[in-house]
């Protein structure tokens, strides 16, 4: 099932995320940060503010009961910015990233975005491989990393763009 967060989920969420980007939990998947990142993905305070935040919001993935999937969500102008998409390391490779991503195209289309778009380290390049094959593409366009953690090497985004049809 997934639904909107609430501001109940975020310890749950919290302790998601971080294990799924970084440390030794994270490397049971494939979308683990901790050979390029150190330190947290993120913390409660960031959670409650994009809880807060009036232009965004996450969505979560139960199963039996336990949140084991994420994304933000944050809507600009009429585009929807993707961020922080998380699958529980055991169970990633299963599909549930995949529906959270076509989740994700629904919340645009309700909110009349013409697109979704998302910022990936360039390093990380089967993850990159992977929303391309969800039919996102390369915008050309590179950013400066302004995340959290501490870079054990120069990092660049990769912006990514998936159009929402109606």
């Amino acid at each position: 099932m997934i639904a909107i967060a609430t501001l109940a989920d975020i310890p749950r969420l919290n302790a998601l995320v971080n294990s799924a980007y970084r440390g030794d939990s994270s490397k049971k998947g494939w979308t683990t940060e901790a050979n390029l990142l150190g330190g947290i993905r993120t913390d409660e305070q960031a959670l409650t503010d994009i809880i807060h935040d009036q232009q965004s919001f996450m969505l979560k993935y139960v199963l039996d009961g336990e949140i084991v999937g994420c994304v933000h969500l944050r809507k600009d102008d009429d585009e929807l910015y993707l961020g922080m998409l998380t699958v529980s390391p055991g169970l990633q490779a299963k599909g549930i990233g995949k529906q959270l991503l076509f989740a994700a195209a629904d919340e645009a289309r309700k909110r009349n975005c013409r697109a979704i778009y998302m910022t990936v380290i360039s390093a990380r390049k089967e993850l990159i491989a992977w929303y391309e094959r969800h039919g996102c593409a390369d915008t050309g366009i590179r950013k400066p990393f302004q995340g959290e953690g501490i870079p054990k090497t120069r990092l660049e985004f990769v912006v990514l763009r998936k159009p929402v049809h109606a």
